[in-house]
């Protein structure tokens, strides 16, 4: 059974806590159900985001990366720029106005890949879409 549950709009995603990131689950599980917009990535390329401006987790870098994998999620926690949760569901270098940016990788799909691509041009052709993060069970 999935840790994550992910809902964007229609379209339902499975996904695992990642082991090598323990601290940002552990602040991440206080944020759920995370409720918001998915919105589409300005400097990443193909990736969605969700902007939670100031509010960040107490959690420093840990499993991080600029180059995920479609359907890994990160969460970006630093200072450079604004805290976001990014959900590629292609080709990502996950960057900002200030520059290359590196997120914990905290989560990965096991469950709905097929529809990323699908997520993504809603994201970019439809606009913002409702997303739903929530432990499974």
């Amino acid at each position: 059974m999935a840790d994550l549950k992910i809902r964007v709009g229609d379209l339902t995603f499975e996904a695992d806590w990642e082991d090598a990131a323990p601290l940002t689950r552990d602040a991440l599980r206080a944020w759920l159900p995370i409720r918001s917009r998915l919105i589409h990535c300005k400097w990443s390329g193909e990736s969605t985001w969700i902007p939670f401006g100031e509010s960040r987790p107490d959690v420093g870098y840990e499993n991080h990366t600029s180059h995920p994998a479609p359907g890994d999620l990160l969460i970006y926690t630093g200072d450079l720029s604004e805290c976001e949760i990014l959900f590629p569901y292609g080709a990502c270098s996950f960057s900002s106005r200030v520059g290359q940016l590196a997120g914990n990788h905290f989560a990965s799909l096991t469950a709905g890949a097929e529809q990323l691509a699908e997520m993504g041009r809603r994201v970019l052709w439809e606009g913002a879409q409702e997303i739903e993060i929530s432990e499974a069970g």
